[in-house]
């Protein structure tokens, strides 16, 4: 989940049913195909390994898997602590609040969740006030799971990464408490609420497979540079 001038562009509780996303599969239309100094360089190198340091876009079909939880013996593990590592250095590097495993290749139930204090103060008081917005430190959640603790949905400008360059107002509950496991295999348990509770949906709507344009009014639905264009 990203900030963009002050908008965030960034028993279990599934909040995103698989019957209401959408899915790619099977489906063909004009994508670009890569050119051919990128094909020689595959070619050449191999394909790169998640996790990646870019993040998936829409259409790659890691987004819409369903994500598998992190086995015990991965806890505290090498290849968990690389994915870790990743996470927060690719979240940091492109501004967002959120990342998780799936937007770097990676199929499995791992978030990492951020909102520093520089980006807090760049957002407009009254924005902070308007969308209940309060800075908290890196938490990194494995095998996370969500339950609703107030049902009232708020409606706010959203975007994400992995569907670079748009916006869309996007409902989501007042309140809710997240619950799993750090790194190490320690339990970890957030309640949350305004602005950090709707960072924490929108994260865990990742790992399972959805985006935010599966709950979006999609009247507001918003490509950022749409007055470049007409400049």
């Amino acid at each position: 989940m990203r900030l963009w001038g002050g908008l965030l562009l960034g028993a279990r509780a599934r909040l995103c049913p698989a019957r209401g996303c959408s899915s790619a599969a099977g489906l063909e239309g004009p994508t670009r195909p890569r050119s051919y100094w990128r094909y020689l360089r595959r070619l050449v190198r191999g394909p790169p390994q998640p996790p990646y340091l870019r993040v998936c876009q829409v259409g790659d079909p890691v987004l819409r898997a369903v994500a598998a939880p992190v086995e015990p013996a991965q806890l505290a593990g090498p290849e968990l602590r690389q994915l870790v590592r990743r996470l927060v250095q690719v979240m940091r590097r492109c501004g967002c609040v959120g990342l998780s495993a799936p937007q770097l290749g990676v199929p499995l139930q791992v978030l990492a969740l951020e909102f520093p204090d520089a980006l807090f103060r760049a957002c407009a008081p009254r924005l902070r006030e308007l969308r209940q917005m309060e800075p908290f430190p890196l938490r990194v959640l494995v095998n996370p799971s969500l339950r609703v603790l107030d049902n009232r949905l708020v409606t706010f400008p959203e975007g994400c990464e992995s569907v670079a360059g748009f916006l869309a107002s996007v409902p989501r509950f007042q309140a809710v408490q997240i619950s799993g496991l750090d790194p190490r295999g320690e339990p970890v348990v957030w309640s949350a609420s305004g602005w950090t509770a709707r960072i924490i949906q929108h994260e865990m709507d990742h790992l399972q497979g959805c985006l935010f344009i599966d709950k979006m009014d999609s009247g507001t639905f918003t490509n950022v540079h749409w007055m470049e264009v007409n400049d």
